[in-house]
Order: structure tokens, then C-alpha cells, then sequence
């Protein structure tokens, strides 16, 4: 019997009660943990992830290649379950699918270089593994999905294959995928062929649907690597730190001791996603969603369809659901954090819990500002208090909080209003011009193709942002807008752009996106010389398509800025109508290519 009989996908559809709800407290302490989570996983819920995590290790490995390594993980499961104190049953769960790995006798032929972590330590030994991860490989291929005419047949008579390939291609293509989410999207694809093989036209069906699962896909990995990003370069104090704000927005009529521990279960969760530990990822992820649903009256009255769905849709529709109404009649927080003269006396006591406090309160106070704006009015309150209680009047020197932290929400409500209109009054190619401008003069050492990357992520979370409603624009601008950063920062690491930017990356995680902000033309920047290909028009630009010759007028533009970073904006626009013209012009006539060199 093949083993693709091994991994079935009833746990898709089975009900959050088949799931075991009766789970063992967190800080028990367990013998054996693949028992623990065996037990906690069930059967088919445990191979499922068991592959995925294999597959995000070994992504040259095909379906059928890790059939072996899951049934040795899967037997000592069965093993340990059976007797925790069996021989490997006290190993850690990473421990055990490495050791798996490093068994595998082909490992330096297909690996080459990944073969020498297995003579690493534990956890040197993982961190090795993840290094050698690659999103979106080469080599392997995106999934390839069936005809029309067989897939649904295909869907019909071998489901579990069909959805075990779907799941391994999903998980080898993206190595940093969270589990849950990729048993979600292997849900979303589930759904798609039961509804598209009712459709007279499969094909145009499945495109839309695929389409859709992609474009889900590649926001929530956006997402995911940005909190790994967050946990490792900036650690867990920070990390919880922007989650308490964040959660404290969502759920603002919890109390602070459910805000706190379900803040710290997320980076226990966080943790062992990023560092690819996929199962202890996917059962306390579970738990976590199972513990919130059990206390709605507590934290959401927004989350209740979402808990009604079965346990693998149900982790990603609490994520994304809406935040809860705010509790009427919250006090102004003037009088206990500024006014009071006993300030520095709770501050010192205690000093993490008072600003943990304090976040939380500002924070389900204020839904209309992005979690890194209240944690840049959090350091800026802590800074205030740091000077003022060495003071011999430290009452007098804080009682001008108020004007001193909303210095850090006017600059950030005029950065999303300058440019919100300037999309707005301009249009998008006016403003990824602008845009262009501002960054290659901030970077000029970074490619073009990579500007113009950067360029059209930022319009469009401009167009993205600037429709919504008041209270949603800003969140939603510097969430993104710092998603954008922390990718340059990433390569910052590895080819590094200037000082000026190795300067913002290295600030605090609030304050990064202001000192981009207020980042200026790079002073050290040697211009490379000049180049006349630069100049080198033809006929082709006049047959392009619209999109394709403001796409050549921006490279220009990006181009002559890397070579004259001072250039006015009445030069870069005097420029920018000339190449315009000159368009125009030479297009209408009989030998364009003499009209645009004599141009």
C-alpha cells in the first residue's frame, strides 16, 4: 500500500469537539514530549505535520522520498505513547526529526554544505538547518495543478493524495510557513475544487480560486516572517512588547492579566514556528485559539464565528477578525500617569510592570494608532520619567507629558496626511515618483530594479491605506510601511547600503520607520560616473505599452538621481517633462532613432 494512505486529511473537516480539548496544563511536566503532543495532535493531525516539517527541511526531497523519515517519527510515536520511558522518548522534538536528517545517507550528495550541521550541538544544530532554508527555491517547482478534465476525477477517487501533494509542494516552496496556516490553505484548496467541479467552466474556476489562496499565502508569510524578524533581531522583550500593544488594541475590554498571558503563549507560539518546530507550533497554537474561545465574553464579541469552525480554519479567522468595541466611559489616563505626584514612587517599585500598565491602558484607548507609534509613546513617556524622578520636583518636570507625547503622534499623523494626499491629489505614478525621489536619494548605492521594487510597495500600500477609514489609516500605513523596512534592513545585513541606513536599522524596533523618515541624502555617496547607454533610445519605447514607458521614464529618473543626488525637483520634473516630450515628439516621426539621438 502506498504511503500516501498514511496522511489523511479528515482532520480538515473534523469538528473543533473531535479536536482533544482536554488537553494537559502548559507547565506539566511531560516524559516524553512527542507523547505529549501524539496524544494532544491525534494520529492524523501528528503525520500531517510530521511531513510538513520535513518537507521544509529537506525541499529537494519529493512526496514519496520522505516516506521513510515520517514513518520512523511516526512509529516513535507510537512507541513513546505507549511507554514514555522507552529508549528516545525524552529527546526534543527538534532533536529527533534532525537526528532523522542527518541519518539520511544521501544527505552531502543533494545538501552538499547542510550535511556538516549534523555535527553541530543542539540548538546550533537547528539554527545550521534554518540557514540553509530557501523561500521560493529554484528548484523546485510550483505546484502543478491537474488538468481540468482529471483533477476533479483526481479529487474524486485518490482525495488524500491529491491534498498530501498539495501540502508537501506548499511546504517545500515555503520553508517559514507556519503548519496551521499551510493545513489552512490546504483547506481553502479543498473548498475551491468541491465548489469549482460543480462549475461548467473548471478551469476559469480553479484560476480565480488559486488565485486568491496565492495572494493569502503571500500575505500571511509576509506576515510570519516579520514577527521571526521582530523575535530575533530586536528579542523577546520587544517582541512581547509590540504583541501587548497590539493585543491591548484587539481586545480592549480584557482585563491586563489575560492580555499578559496570552501575549506570552503567542511568543512561546512565535518562537517554536520560527525556529521550525512545526508541531509543538501547530498544538499550542490550538491550544491557544481553544483557551481564547473558551473566555469570548473576556476578550471578543467579534470571534464567535470564528470558534464555531473547525480547529484548522479557526487559529487563522481569530487572527484576522476585526478588533472589539472599546469599553464606554475608560477614564482619562492624565490623572494617574501625569497628575499624580505618587508617579515615580509606582514607577520605581516596579518599573516593567508600570509601563506594561501603561501600554495596555494607552493602547485600548487608542485603536486609531499603530502599535509601533504607542510603543514610541511609551519610550518617550519612560524617557520623561528617567529624567523627571531624579529631579527634586519630579511632578512639576512631567507635567508636560501631554504636549511632549503627542510630538511623536503629530509626526506620525503628518507623514500618513502629506502623503495620503499627495496619492490622493497626484494620482500613482506622480506619487511612486515621488516616492523614487525621496528613497534613491536616501540610497543610491541600492539597484534600480530594487528601488523601483521598493518604489511600487510603498504606492501600494499608499493605495491600500490611504482609502480606509480615519482610524484605520495610520495603523495600517506604519504596519505595512515597517514590514517594507524590516525587508531592507534584512539585506542591509548581508550587502550593506550606506551608514545612514545601517544607523535606522540599528534603532529600536519603534523608531526605525522615523529615522527612515527623516533619513537624508547620503553626504558619503560617490556618484558613478557618467553613462551614455543611459541615453540610448529606440523604437521600442514607442510600440511599449503605457505602463512599460513610464516604467523606462522612471529608471531614467532613478538613474540621473544616482548620478546627481542634489538635483532640485524643478531639475528632476523640468527632466521628466523633457523625456515626456521627447516621446511625444520622436514617435511621430519617419526615422525615430535619429529623432531621439539627436533628442
Amino acid at each position: 500500500m502506498k504511503w500516501v494512505t498514511l496522511i489523511s486529511f479528515i482532520f480538515l473537516f473534523s469538528s473543533a469537539a473531535s479536536w482533544n480539548l482536554q488537553r494537559v496544563a502548559r507547565d506539566t511536566e511531560h516524559k516524553s514530549e512527542i507523547a505529549h503532543r501524539y496524544n494532544d495532535l491525534k494520529e492524523e493531525t501528528f503525520k500531517a505535520v510530521t511531513l510538513i516539517t520535513f518537507a521544509q527541511y529537506l525541499q529537494r526531497c519529493s512526496y514519496d522520498g520522505l516516506s521513510k523519515l515520517v514513518k520512523d517519527v511516526v512509529d516513535l510515536a507510537h512507541k513513546c505513547a505507549a511507554n514514555e520511558d522507552a529508549p528516545d522518548c525524552s529527546k526534543s522534538l527538534p532533536s529527533i526529526f534532525l537526528d532523522e536528517i542527518c541519518q539520511v545517507e544521501t544527505l552531502r550528495d543533494s545538501y552538499g554544505a547542510m550535511a556538516d550541521c549534523c555535527s553541530k550541538a543542539d540548538p546550533e544544530r537547528n539554527q545550521c538547518f534554518l540557514s540553509f532554508k530557501v523561500p521560493h527555491p529554484d528548484f523546485v517547482q510550483p505546484y502543478q495543478r491537474p488538468a481540468s478534465d482529471v483533477i476533479c476525477k483526481e479529487y474524486q477517487d485518490n482525495r488524500v493524495s491529491l491534498l498530501g501533494h498539495f501540502v508537501h509542494a506548499i511546504a517545500r516552496r515555503n520553508p517559514f510557513l507556519y503548519a496551521p496556516t499551510i493545513l489552512g490553505l490546504a483547506v481553502d484548496y479543498e473548498h475551491a475544487l468541491q465548489s469549482c467541479c460543480q462549475q461548467s467552466d473548471i478551469d476559469t474556476c480553479l484560476d480565480e480560486k488559486a488565485t486568491a489562496i496565492k495572494e493569502k499565502a503571500k500575505k500571511i508569510s509576509m506576515k510570519q516572517r516579520y514577527g521571526c524578524g521582530i523575535l530575533d533581531k530586536f528579542g523577546e522583550r520587544t517582541y512581547k512588547a509590540y504583541k501587548l500593544a497590539y493585543m491591548s488594541q484587539k481586545y480592549p475590554r480584557a482585563p491586563l492579566s489575560e492580555i499578559v498571558k496570552v501575549v506570552k503563549d503567542i511568543k512561546g507560539v512565535t518562537k517554536e514556528c520560527c525556529e521550525g518546530d512545526m508541531v509543538e507550533c501547530m498544538d499550542d497554537r490550538a491550544e491557544l485559539m481553544t483557551y481564547i474561545c473558551s473566555k469570548q465574553d473576556v476578550f471578543s464579541s467579534k470571534i464567535k464565528q470564528c470558534c464555531e469552525k473547525p480547529i484548522v480554519e479557526r487559529s487563522e479567522c481569530i487572527i484576522q477578525a476585526d478588533f472589539d468595541d472599546k469599553p464606554d466611559n475608560l477614564p482619562s489616563l492624565v490623572e494617574k500617569y501625569i497628575q499624580d505626584k505618587e508617579v515615580c514612587k509606582s514607577y520605581e517599585a516596579n518599573h516593567e510592570g508600570f509601563l506594561t500598565e501603561f501600554v495596555y491602558e494607552y493602547a485600548r484607548r487608542h485603536r486609531e494608532l499603530s502599535s509601533q507609534l504607542i510603543l514610541r509613546v511609551a519610550k518617550g513617556y519612560e524617557t520623561l520619567l528617567e529624567k523627571c524622578c531624579k529631579t527634586d520636583n519630579p511632578a512639576d518636570c512631567y507635567g508636560n507629558a501631554v504636549e511632549e507625547l503627542n510630538k511623536h503622534i503629530k509626526e506620525t499623523q503628518d507623514v500618513v496626511k502629506t502623503n495620503c494626499d499627495l496619492l490622493t491629489t497626484q494620482g500613482e505614478p506622480e506619487f511612486l515618483k515621488s516616492v523614487l525621489i525621496r528613497y534613491t536619494k536616501k540610497m543610491p548605492q541600492v539597484s534600480t530594479e530594487t528601488l523601483l521594487e521598493i518604489g511600487k510597495k510603498l504606492t501600494g500600500i499608499g493605495t491600500k491605506c490611504c482609502q480606509l477609514a480615519e482610524d484605520k489609516r495610520l495603523p495600517c500605513s506604519e504596519g505595512h510601511l515597517s514590514m517594507v523596512i524590516h525587508d531592507m534592513c534584512k539585506k542591509q545585513e548581508t550587502t550593506p547600503i550606506n551608514d545612514n541606513v545601517a544607523q535606522c536599522c540599528s534603532e529600536s524596533y519603534a523608531s526605525r520607520r522615523p529615522c527612515f523618515t527623516a533619513m537624508g541624502i547620503d553626504t558619503k555617496y560617490v556618484p558613478p560616473a557618467f553613462d551614455p547607454d543611459m541615453f540610448n533610445f529606440d523604437e521600442k519605447l514607442c510600440t511599449a505599452a503605457p505602463a512599460d514607458r513610464e516604467l523606462g521614464q522612471m529608471k531614467l529618473l532613478v538613474n540621473l538621481i544616482k548620478r546627481k543626488p542634489q538635483m532640485t525637483e524643478e531639475q528632476m520634473k523640468t527632466i521628466s517633462d523633457g523625456f515626456t516630450s521627447m516621446v511625444d515628439k520622436c514617435c511621430k516621426q519617419s526615422n525615430i532613432e535619429t529623432c531621439f539621438g539627436e533628442e
